[in-house]
């Protein structure tokens, strides 16, 4: 995949989602006003919905880009964008009417299940391990980041914090084979949406992502995390999304631990917490540094692939990811 076309994906889909966000929050004003409960981090009632042209953006010219290189679209990819615009659309009326728990999970469940059975781009775990067994392990994987995704959208550019590095890393390695030609576009594309939508989620936002982008962007990130680790960088593909990976899985397990339910709102994410000492500023800065750190050493693992490195990197993730999440949580609760 050439780097002009990259390049024109990411530029046309930052203009169509900039553009789609301001002609349609008036309309979000309207519909889907977030008004701040004791669980939120807003104090103002602010509209959501930013994620319909982020995620149009993504889709319109991901696909648009492989459909001018290629002449047509893939299989797999028509799966991805099926399965994305379901959840998009599960998201955008949960958005407007909280839909039940079970709806939500069982639709995210088929559509995860759909892009691991019929777009994965190819075996991931040791061939000791069954397919079946692979399979059923991406799907959990899968579902899970799709709603930590969601979980983790609680802050004003958190989001963007978190996947303007990783989609720009995406690009980068897909430029360098290391993803499918139309995952480069994806991501090349989905990099263009987010910061299409960036100006409008600034802290204070005027608009929020919204269930309608942050469930689609979980399956499409997870999607092409994915594709890098079929082409043999298991490494960097868990490199990438470590912090979102430790925050939302050490705070589900310690609200399991209390016995709380899980599935409803709170604010006990690290980044959350940090709120009692920190600006959101401050906090997206923090995420966005170590996002940049993280990526380093993804490119380690990939440029250099002796066990001793790889190993050494992902250490050093951990700990990076480790020391954030004490920054944030320094309130005396431990990590």
């Amino acid at each position: 995949m050439s780097l002009p076309l990259a390049a024109v994906a990411a530029l046309a889909a930052a203009s169509l989602s900039a553009g789609l966000s301001g002609a349609l929050r008036p309309l979000f004003l309207r519909f889907a006003l977030a008004r701040p409960n004791a669980r939120s981090s807003h104090v103002a009632p602010t509209p959501q919905g930013g994620g319909i042209g982020v995620v149009t953006a993504a889709l319109t010219c991901g696909l648009g880009g492989v459909w001018l290189a290629t002449g047509g679209v893939p299989g797999a990819l028509a799966v991805v964008a099926a399965s994305t615009l379901a959840l998009g659309i599960l998201g955008g009326i949960d958005d407007v009417r909280p839909l039940p728990a079970g709806l939500r999970l069982a639709v995210q469940g088929l559509a995860v299940a759909a892009v691991v059975a019929w777009a994965s781009p190819g075996r991931v775990l040791p061939d000791a391990v069954p397919l079946a067994a692979e399979r059923a392990i991406l799907i959990l994987a899968g579902l899970w980041w799709v709603n930590l995704v969601n979980f983790m959208d609680g802050i004003d550019w958190i989001t963007v914090a978190e996947f303007v590095p990783s989609m720009f890393a995406l690009t980068a390695f897909g430029l360098a084979g290391l993803l499918s030609g139309p995952g480069t576009l994806v991501a090349a594309a989905l990099l263009g949406g987010l910061l299409g939508f960036a100006p409008m989620n600034r802290p204070v936002a005027r608009l929020f992502l919204g269930d309608v982008g942050s469930l689609p962007i979980g399956l499409l990130s997870g999607w092409l995390l994915l594709d890098l680790a079929a082409s043999g960088a298991l490494a960097a593909a868990l490199l990438l999304p470590l912090y979102y990976l430790a925050d939302a899985t050490l705070t589900l397990a310690r609200r399991l631990a209390r016995r709380e339910r899980v599935w409803e709102a709170h604010r006990s994410h690290y980044y959350q917490r940090a709120r009692a000492h920190l600006s959101v500023a401050a906090i997206d800065a923090h995420v966005a540094g170590l996002n940049a750190a993280l990526i380093g050493l993804a490119a380690a693992t990939i440029l250099w692939r002796h066990p001793a490195i790889v190993g050494g990197a992902l250490a050093l993730g951990l700990v990076l990811v480790a020391a954030t999440l004490r920054r944030f949580g320094r309130d005396g609760r431990s990590i």
